[in-house]
C-alpha cells in the first residue's frame, strides 16, 4: 500500500505555571493509501493533541520539541502558514468532537459547508451552495438540498455531526482526522456515523485516522490500531490482532473493560485501577508501571521501546513492555 502520511518521534509539550506538561513523547505511526487507522486511549493520553499538530491547530502553549510530519513526501513542519493553510480542508480534512461547539451558531449551513470550497476549489457561492445540498444529501440529512439555510440549532445532534463529515469530505480530501465523532450521540446515531464514514470512505477512497477511547467503536472500522497511554504509543498492530493476541498490559485492561454481547450477565467489567502519571514529569520508567500487575525490577529501570517479539518479527504487531502478558513471563 501506498504511504500516505510518516510520523516520526514527535514529541510535544505545553507551557505551564510550573514547568511542562509533556503529552506527547516519541510518537511514530503510518497510515497508508484508503486505510484506516485506529487511535485509542483514555482521556488526556494525547490522542488529539497528536492529530492537532499535524495542522498546526495546537494552542500557544504548546511547543513541538522534536519530530518529523511527512504527507504526501512534504514535511508540515517545515511549511509556512499559508502554505499548510491550503492544505487543511483541501487535502486533510478534519471532523471535531463536538459539533455544537464546532459549527458557528450565527451561519447558515450552507454558509460553512461552502466556505473550504470557494477558498479551496475556486467555486462561486451560487455553484458552493448547490454542491453544500449535494453533500448533504450524501451525508444522508433527510431532504438536505432543501435544510442548506437552516442553522446549528435547527438540527438534531446526529445531524450536526454529518454536517460536519460534509464539510470534512467537500473537498474530497486525501487523509480525514475524526476526533471522537461519536462520543456525545447514543448508541443507535453511533451506529449509523459509522457506517456512513465506511460508505463514504469506499466511495471516495479517502484514509482516514480515527480517535476513540473506545476500543468497541473500531472494532470494525479501523484495519490498523494505535493504543495510546501518557502521551506512548504503546501497542500498534492490525485490528484483530489487538483483539485476539494483546500483549500489553493497558491494551489488555481496556479490552476486558468492554461488555460484549456474549457474556452471560454475571461477568463484571474490570477496570484498570489507580490513576494516570504525573506528565509535569517525563519518566525514565514505564509509565504504566504504578498500575500494573505485571510489573517487576525491569520496569522501575527502563522505559520500554517500541518493538517486536522475536517470534513476531515477520508481523506487524508491536508493544512497549517488559513483560509478555501471551506467555505469563518477561520477555
Amino acid at each position: 500500500m501506498k504511504l500516505l502520511l510518516d510520523v516520526m518521534d514527535l514529541k510535544i509539550r505545553f507551557r505551564v505555571r510550573k514547568g511542562h506538561i509533556y503529552a506527547v513523547n516519541g510518537v511514530s505511526f503510518q497510515v497508508h493509501k484508503e486505510e484506516t487507522l485506529g487511535i485509542v486511549g483514555e482521556s488526556g493520553c494525547g490522542k488529539s493533541v497528536t492529530m492537532l499538530s499535524l495542522l498546526d491547530l495546537l494552542p500557544h502553549s504548546a511547543e513541538i520539541e522534536s519530530g518529523t510530519i511527512l504527507f504526501k513526501g512534504n514535511d508540515l513542519r517545515k511549511l509556512k502558514s499559508r502554505e499548510l493553510q491550503k492544505i487543511r480542508g483541501a487535502e486533510i480534512g478534519m471532523i471535531f468532537q463536538d459539533p455544537m461547539t464546532s459549527l458557528n451558531p450565527v451561519l447558515n449551513i450552507g454558509t460553512q459547508i461552502s466556505e473550504p470550497l470557494i477558498y479551496h476549489k475556486g467555486m462561486s457561492k451560487k455553484d458552493a451552495f448547490v454542491r453544500s445540498g449535494e453533500l448533504m444529501e450524501m451525508v444522508r440529512i433527510p431532504d438536505g438540498k432543501s435544510r442548506i439555510e437552516d442553522y446549528p440549532y435547527q438540527l438534531s445532534g446526529g445531524m450536526r455531526q454529518r454536517v460536519l463529515i460534509a464539510m470534512a469530505i467537500a473537498c474530497n480530501p486525501d487523509l480525514i482526522i475524526a476526533d471522537e465523532p461519536t462520543t456525545a450521540l447514543d448508541v443507535t446515531i453511533q451506529s449509523q456515523i459509522i457506517a456512513l464514514v465506511k460508505d463514504l470512505k469506499k466511495k471516495l477512497g479517502t484514509s482516514i485516522i480515527w480517535i476513540t477511547h473506545d476500543l468497541g467503536v473500531i472494532a470494525g472500522l479501523a484495519d490498523r490500531v494505535a493504543v495510546i497511554y501518557a502521551g506512548y504509543i504503546v501497542e500498534q498492530a492490525k485490528v484483530d490482532d489487538i483483539y485476539d493476541n494483546p500483549r500489553h498490559p493497558y491494551t489488555l485492561g481496556l479490552i476486558k473493560a468492554v461488555p460484549s454481547v456474549k457474556d452471560s450477565g454475571d461477568r463484571r467489567l474490570e477496570t484498570i485501577g489507580g490513576v494516570p502519571p504525573d506528565l509535569t514529569i517525563r519518566p525514565d520508567y514505564c509509565p504504566f508501571l504504578p498500575r500494573c500487575s505485571y510489573a517487576f525490577d525491569r520496569c522501575r529501570l527502563e522505559n520500554p521501546p517500541l518493538s517486536k517479539t522475536l517470534e513476531n518479527v515477520e508481523t506487524e504487531h508491536y508493544f512497549a513492555c517488559w513483560f509478555d502478558v501471551r506467555k505469563g513471563k518477561p520477555r
